[in-house]
Protein backbone atom coordinates (compact mmCIF):
# COMPACT_ATOMS: atom_id res chain seq x y z
CA UNK A 1 0.00 0.00 0.00
CA UNK A 2 1.35 3.25 -1.14
CA UNK A 3 1.39 5.72 2.01
CA UNK A 4 3.27 8.68 -0.15
CA UNK A 5 1.40 11.63 0.56
CA UNK A 6 0.18 13.74 -2.90
CA UNK A 7 2.78 15.62 -4.59
CA UNK A 8 1.11 18.74 -3.65
CA UNK A 9 1.04 17.98 -0.04
CA UNK A 10 4.43 17.14 -0.30
CA UNK A 11 5.20 20.67 -1.90
CA UNK A 12 2.79 22.38 0.63
CA UNK A 13 4.87 20.99 3.20
CA UNK A 14 7.97 21.74 1.79
CA UNK A 15 7.02 25.22 1.10
CA UNK A 16 5.57 25.73 4.82
CA UNK A 17 8.89 24.52 6.31
CA UNK A 18 11.03 26.55 4.67
CA UNK A 19 8.60 29.56 5.36
CA UNK A 20 9.10 28.83 8.82
CA UNK A 21 12.85 29.18 8.52
CA UNK A 22 12.68 32.99 8.02
CA UNK A 23 12.87 34.74 10.92
CA UNK A 24 9.36 36.19 12.54
CA UNK A 25 9.23 39.56 11.47
CA UNK A 26 10.29 39.25 7.68
CA UNK A 27 7.51 36.25 7.45
CA UNK A 28 4.86 38.99 9.10
CA UNK A 29 5.83 41.77 6.70
CA UNK A 30 5.21 39.08 3.87
CA UNK A 31 1.96 38.27 5.24
CA UNK A 32 0.97 41.94 5.73
CA UNK A 33 2.35 43.20 2.38
CA UNK A 34 0.14 40.28 0.24
CA UNK A 35 -2.64 40.42 2.19
CA UNK A 36 -2.91 44.28 1.62
CA UNK A 37 -1.79 43.82 -1.90
CA UNK A 38 -4.51 41.37 -3.18
CA UNK A 39 -6.88 43.19 -0.90
CA UNK A 40 -6.83 46.36 -1.72
CA UNK A 41 -6.60 45.22 -5.97
CA UNK A 42 -9.91 43.10 -5.29
CA UNK A 43 -11.64 46.09 -3.26
CA UNK A 44 -10.84 48.77 -5.72
CA UNK A 45 -11.38 46.73 -8.84
CA UNK A 46 -15.24 46.42 -7.78
CA UNK A 47 -15.50 49.64 -6.28
CA UNK A 48 -14.15 51.15 -9.81
CA UNK A 49 -15.99 48.40 -11.91
CA UNK A 50 -19.18 49.84 -9.74
CA UNK A 51 -18.40 53.52 -10.86
CA UNK A 52 -18.03 52.36 -14.56
CA UNK A 53 -21.21 50.50 -14.41
CA UNK A 54 -22.82 53.49 -12.81
CA UNK A 55 -21.63 56.50 -15.49
CA UNK A 56 -22.44 53.92 -18.17
CA UNK A 57 -25.81 53.59 -17.36
CA UNK A 58 -26.56 57.16 -16.91
CA UNK A 59 -25.90 57.71 -20.55
CA UNK A 60 -27.51 56.46 -23.84
CA UNK A 61 -25.36 54.40 -25.16
CA UNK A 62 -25.98 52.57 -28.05
CA UNK A 63 -23.93 50.04 -30.22
CA UNK A 64 -20.18 49.68 -29.80
CA UNK A 65 -20.65 53.55 -28.38
CA UNK A 66 -19.39 53.17 -24.65
CA UNK A 67 -19.65 56.73 -22.62
CA UNK A 68 -18.28 56.55 -19.51
CA UNK A 69 -18.57 60.76 -19.13
CA UNK A 70 -21.65 62.19 -17.36
CA UNK A 71 -23.02 65.27 -18.00
CA UNK A 72 -25.38 65.87 -14.54
CA UNK A 73 -24.95 63.41 -11.79
CA UNK A 74 -28.22 62.02 -10.94
CA UNK A 75 -29.19 60.27 -7.16
CA UNK A 76 -29.34 56.80 -8.65
CA UNK A 77 -25.75 56.98 -9.45
CA UNK A 78 -24.78 58.53 -6.66
CA UNK A 79 -26.46 55.76 -4.57
CA UNK A 80 -25.12 53.18 -6.82
CA UNK A 81 -21.21 54.61 -6.55
CA UNK A 82 -21.58 54.89 -2.82
CA UNK A 83 -23.00 50.76 -2.75
CA UNK A 84 -20.05 50.12 -4.70
CA UNK A 85 -17.27 51.67 -2.49
CA UNK A 86 -19.39 50.26 1.14
CA UNK A 87 -20.09 46.99 -0.37
CA UNK A 88 -16.64 46.30 -1.56
CA UNK A 89 -14.74 46.90 1.77
CA UNK A 90 -17.07 45.54 3.30
CA UNK A 91 -16.76 42.10 1.51
CA UNK A 92 -12.87 42.63 1.26
CA UNK A 93 -12.51 43.91 5.05
CA UNK A 94 -14.20 40.33 5.76
CA UNK A 95 -11.84 38.64 3.83
CA UNK A 96 -8.62 40.11 4.56
CA UNK A 97 -8.90 41.27 8.45
CA UNK A 98 -7.53 37.74 9.52
CA UNK A 99 -4.66 37.88 7.11
CA UNK A 100 -3.46 41.65 7.04
CA UNK A 101 -6.44 43.80 8.78
CA UNK A 102 -7.63 44.88 5.73
CA UNK A 103 -8.08 48.49 5.60
CA UNK A 104 -6.65 48.70 2.03
CA UNK A 105 -5.85 52.36 2.73
CA UNK A 106 -2.48 54.69 3.79
CA UNK A 107 -4.65 57.22 5.54
CA UNK A 108 -5.67 54.01 7.90
CA UNK A 109 -3.36 50.62 8.27
CA UNK A 110 -3.59 47.51 10.83
CA UNK A 111 -1.27 47.34 13.90
CA UNK A 112 0.56 43.38 14.70
CA UNK A 113 1.69 43.09 17.75
CA UNK A 114 5.62 42.72 17.52
CA UNK A 115 5.05 39.40 19.61
CA UNK A 116 2.46 37.80 17.36
CA UNK A 117 3.27 35.12 14.92
CA UNK A 118 2.65 35.40 11.28
CA UNK A 119 -0.64 32.76 11.65
CA UNK A 120 -3.68 34.07 10.40
CA UNK A 121 -5.31 33.53 13.08
CA UNK A 122 -2.98 35.59 15.49
CA UNK A 123 -3.91 38.57 13.19
CA UNK A 124 -7.41 39.90 13.65
CA UNK A 125 -8.98 43.13 13.88
CA UNK A 126 -8.43 43.98 17.26
CA UNK A 127 -4.96 44.87 16.17
CA UNK A 128 -6.60 47.63 13.89
CA UNK A 129 -5.54 50.94 14.77
CA UNK A 130 -4.68 54.57 13.80
CA UNK A 131 -3.30 55.65 10.72
CA UNK A 132 0.16 54.45 9.05
CA UNK A 133 2.06 57.64 9.80
CA UNK A 134 0.67 58.37 13.41
CA UNK A 135 1.39 54.56 14.11
CA UNK A 136 5.37 55.42 13.52
CA UNK A 137 5.39 58.24 15.10
CA UNK A 138 4.36 56.90 18.17
CA UNK A 139 5.69 53.62 17.85
CA UNK A 140 2.68 51.46 17.27
CA UNK A 141 4.27 49.62 14.31
CA UNK A 142 7.83 49.64 12.97
CA UNK A 143 9.07 52.29 10.49
CA UNK A 144 9.33 49.54 7.84
CA UNK A 145 5.84 48.03 8.37
CA UNK A 146 4.84 51.36 7.97
CA UNK A 147 6.48 51.86 4.63
CA UNK A 148 5.52 48.42 2.66
CA UNK A 149 1.71 48.78 3.85
CA UNK A 150 2.07 52.42 2.68
CA UNK A 151 3.59 51.36 -0.79
CA UNK A 152 2.04 48.26 -1.36
CA UNK A 153 -1.47 49.95 -0.72
CA UNK A 154 -0.34 52.78 -3.72
CA UNK A 155 0.67 49.78 -6.22
CA UNK A 156 -2.67 47.45 -5.19
CA UNK A 157 -4.78 50.66 -6.31
CA UNK A 158 -2.84 51.35 -9.42
CA UNK A 159 -3.22 47.49 -10.58
CA UNK A 160 -6.63 47.62 -9.71
CA UNK A 161 -7.51 51.22 -11.84
CA UNK A 162 -5.32 49.22 -14.54
CA UNK A 163 -7.54 46.62 -14.52
CA UNK A 164 -10.78 48.21 -14.57
CA UNK A 165 -9.41 50.64 -17.55
CA UNK A 166 -8.47 47.22 -19.66
CA UNK A 167 -11.36 45.40 -19.31
CA UNK A 168 -14.42 47.49 -19.75
CA UNK A 169 -15.41 49.45 -22.72
CA UNK A 170 -15.16 53.67 -22.54
CA UNK A 171 -12.68 54.96 -21.24
CA UNK A 172 -11.72 55.28 -16.85
CA UNK A 173 -13.64 57.44 -15.15
CA UNK A 174 -13.35 57.30 -11.63
CA UNK A 175 -11.25 59.81 -10.82
CA UNK A 176 -12.01 61.95 -7.84
CA UNK A 177 -12.53 65.74 -8.33
CA UNK A 178 -14.24 68.62 -6.93
CA UNK A 179 -17.96 69.27 -8.01
CA UNK A 180 -20.69 71.16 -7.25
CA UNK A 181 -18.16 74.21 -6.93
CA UNK A 182 -16.84 73.24 -3.93
CA UNK A 183 -13.51 75.22 -3.11
CA UNK A 184 -10.39 73.68 -2.48
CA UNK A 185 -10.50 74.45 1.26
CA UNK A 186 -13.71 73.07 1.33
CA UNK A 187 -12.68 70.01 -0.42
CA UNK A 188 -10.05 69.30 2.27
CA UNK A 189 -12.73 69.75 5.38
CA UNK A 190 -15.28 67.31 3.59
CA UNK A 191 -12.26 64.94 2.78
CA UNK A 192 -11.02 65.27 6.17
CA UNK A 193 -14.62 65.35 7.90
CA UNK A 194 -15.40 62.06 6.10
CA UNK A 195 -12.13 60.10 6.51
CA UNK A 196 -11.92 60.80 10.70
CA UNK A 197 -15.90 59.36 10.48
CA UNK A 198 -14.70 56.25 8.97
CA UNK A 199 -11.37 55.70 10.95
CA UNK A 200 -13.00 56.44 14.34
CA UNK A 201 -15.87 53.78 13.10
CA UNK A 202 -12.31 51.51 12.65
CA UNK A 203 -11.13 52.04 16.17
CA UNK A 204 -14.53 51.99 17.85
CA UNK A 205 -15.22 48.61 16.00
CA UNK A 206 -12.57 46.46 15.38
CA UNK A 207 -9.47 48.57 17.51
CA UNK A 208 -11.59 48.32 20.93
CA UNK A 209 -11.90 44.52 22.30
CA UNK A 210 -15.50 43.22 22.40
CA UNK A 211 -17.49 40.00 21.45
CA UNK A 212 -19.12 42.07 17.97
CA UNK A 213 -15.25 42.49 16.53
CA UNK A 214 -15.48 39.62 14.38
CA UNK A 215 -18.70 41.59 12.66
CA UNK A 216 -16.62 45.18 12.89
CA UNK A 217 -16.21 44.40 8.42
CA UNK A 218 -19.62 45.13 7.84
CA UNK A 219 -19.98 48.53 10.52
CA UNK A 220 -16.98 49.56 8.69
CA UNK A 221 -18.35 49.15 5.02
CA UNK A 222 -21.25 50.46 6.19
CA UNK A 223 -19.24 53.68 7.88
CA UNK A 224 -17.50 54.02 4.10
CA UNK A 225 -21.09 53.89 1.97
CA UNK A 226 -22.91 56.64 4.39
CA UNK A 227 -19.46 58.76 4.18
CA UNK A 228 -19.73 58.46 0.11
CA UNK A 229 -23.29 59.24 -0.17
CA UNK A 230 -22.45 62.51 1.21
CA UNK A 231 -18.36 62.71 -1.02
CA UNK A 232 -19.20 61.32 -4.21
CA UNK A 233 -20.87 64.82 -5.21
CA UNK A 234 -18.71 67.34 -3.68
CA UNK A 235 -14.94 65.72 -3.61
CA UNK A 236 -15.37 62.30 -5.45
CA UNK A 237 -15.38 60.80 -2.16
CA UNK A 238 -11.86 59.85 -1.76
CA UNK A 239 -10.99 59.13 1.76
CA UNK A 240 -8.33 57.72 0.47
CA UNK A 241 -4.91 58.79 -1.28
CA UNK A 242 -4.64 55.16 -3.31
CA UNK A 243 -7.69 55.69 -4.25
CA UNK A 244 -7.42 59.08 -5.91
CA UNK A 245 -4.02 57.79 -6.92
CA UNK A 246 -4.23 55.12 -8.73
CA UNK A 247 -7.05 56.08 -11.57
CA UNK A 248 -4.65 59.14 -12.33
CA UNK A 249 -1.34 57.24 -12.58
CA UNK A 250 -3.75 54.75 -15.42
CA UNK A 251 -4.99 57.61 -17.51
CA UNK A 252 -1.77 59.64 -17.53
CA UNK A 253 -3.49 62.66 -15.61
CA UNK A 254 -2.60 64.59 -12.40
CA UNK A 255 -4.95 67.31 -11.51
CA UNK A 256 -3.88 70.81 -9.24
CA UNK A 257 -6.22 69.20 -6.96
CA UNK A 258 -4.96 65.87 -6.21
CA UNK A 259 -2.88 66.92 -3.08
CA UNK A 260 -6.08 67.43 -1.30
CA UNK A 261 -6.80 63.54 -1.63
CA UNK A 262 -3.66 63.69 0.44
CA UNK A 263 -4.23 65.85 3.07
CA UNK A 264 -7.27 65.88 4.02
CA UNK A 265 -7.29 62.26 4.90
CA UNK A 266 -4.75 61.78 6.58
CA UNK A 267 -5.66 65.27 8.58
CA UNK A 268 -8.84 63.26 8.96
CA UNK A 269 -6.90 60.34 10.20
CA UNK A 270 -5.53 62.20 12.69
CA UNK A 271 -8.17 63.76 14.23
CA UNK A 272 -9.62 60.80 14.78
CA UNK A 273 -6.60 59.50 16.56
CA UNK A 274 -7.22 62.86 18.83
CA UNK A 275 -10.64 61.91 19.29
CA UNK A 276 -10.15 57.93 19.79
CA UNK A 277 -7.19 59.64 22.37
CA UNK A 278 -9.66 61.61 23.99
CA UNK A 279 -12.44 59.33 24.88
CA UNK A 280 -9.82 56.74 26.21
CA UNK A 281 -8.26 58.93 28.57
CA UNK A 282 -11.45 59.85 30.35
CA UNK A 283 -12.55 56.06 30.61
CA UNK A 284 -15.69 56.11 28.01
CA UNK A 285 -16.58 52.67 29.53
CA UNK A 286 -17.61 54.35 33.06
CA UNK A 287 -19.77 56.53 31.27
CA UNK A 288 -21.81 53.63 29.79
CA UNK A 289 -21.55 50.26 30.90
CA UNK A 290 -20.73 47.68 28.12
CA UNK A 291 -23.97 45.73 28.09
CA UNK A 292 -21.66 42.73 27.10
CA UNK A 293 -20.35 42.20 31.13
CA UNK A 294 -23.82 41.56 32.30
CA UNK A 295 -24.45 42.52 36.16
CA UNK A 296 -20.59 42.50 36.75
CA UNK A 297 -20.30 46.06 34.33
CA UNK A 298 -18.57 48.65 35.78
CA UNK A 299 -21.04 51.47 36.68
CA UNK A 300 -20.36 55.24 38.26
CA UNK A 301 -21.74 55.54 41.82
CA UNK A 302 -24.79 57.68 42.79
CA UNK A 303 -25.29 59.09 46.26
CA UNK A 304 -28.51 56.38 46.33
CA UNK A 305 -26.77 53.65 45.54
CA UNK A 306 -23.66 54.85 47.86
CA UNK A 307 -26.27 54.97 50.43
CA UNK A 308 -27.69 51.54 50.03
CA UNK A 309 -24.35 50.48 50.27
CA UNK A 310 -23.37 51.59 53.27
CA UNK A 311 -26.98 50.22 54.89
CA UNK A 312 -26.24 47.00 53.78
CA UNK A 313 -22.61 47.21 55.92
CA UNK A 314 -24.66 48.61 59.00
CA UNK A 315 -22.56 51.75 58.97
CA UNK A 316 -25.72 54.35 58.51
CA UNK A 317 -27.37 52.28 61.50
CA UNK A 318 -24.52 53.11 63.52
CA UNK A 319 -24.25 56.59 62.78
CA UNK A 320 -27.72 57.50 63.92
CA UNK A 321 -26.88 55.45 67.34
CA UNK A 322 -24.83 57.97 67.80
Amino acid sequence: MNTEPPNSQTLDHGLRNLLRRLPTSVRGHTVAVIGELIGTISFLFFAFAGTQVANISSNTNTGDMVVTTVQQKNPAQLLYISLSFGFSLAVNAWVFFRISGGLFNPAVSPRFSPMATPQPQSLNPRRLTQVTIGMVLIGAITPIRGILLFIIQIIGAIIAAEIVQALFQGGLNVSTTLGGGTTIAQGVLIEMILTAQLVFTIFMLAAEKHTGNFIAPVGIGLSLFVAELTGVFWTGGSLNPARSFGPAVAIHRFRSTQWIYWVGPIAGSLFAVLIFKLVKSLEYESANPDPELGPAAPSIPTAKSVEVEKLGRGELASNHEM
